[in-house]
């Protein structure tokens, strides 16, 4: 499964640069795909919809850090653990009870995105 942020988030930015797939934004931001991956045109997110991997999408939280889903690998294939949960200060990285994903379907997403 995903990561996910909690409201307890202080915004001390810790998690953002240990995200392997860049899917880490602080609040407010917008994102896209593309951002640190490979992707390029049109790809499909898990809810079907097809978007442009360089597309800017509208911020997940406009209140706390926050992490794409359809980003996110929870680490499987560059570390052991979920780096954002390891380095938070406040134990706000936990997982993501509404998207839940088997060991083959993150490492699909990883290779998917690191071509």
């Amino acid at each position: 499964m995903a990561i996910i942020i909690t409201s307890d988030c202080i915004n001390c930015g810790a998690c953002e640069p240990e995200c392997p797939n860049n899917a880490i934004y602080e609040a407010g931001a917008m994102w896209a795909m593309k951002d640190g991956t490979d992707l390029k045109g049109p790809f499909t997110l898990k809810k079907g919809d097809v978007i442009d991997a360089a597309a800017q999408q509208q911020p997940i939280s406009d209140e706390v850090y926050y992490i794409v889903p359809d980003k996110c690998t929870e680490c499987e294939g560059f570390h052991e653990e979920p780096q954002c949960a390891a380095v938070c200060p406040v134990d706000c990285c936990i997982p993501d009870e509404l998207n839940v994903d088997s060991h083959d379907e993150l490492m699909a997403r990883k290779l998917k995105l690191h071509l």
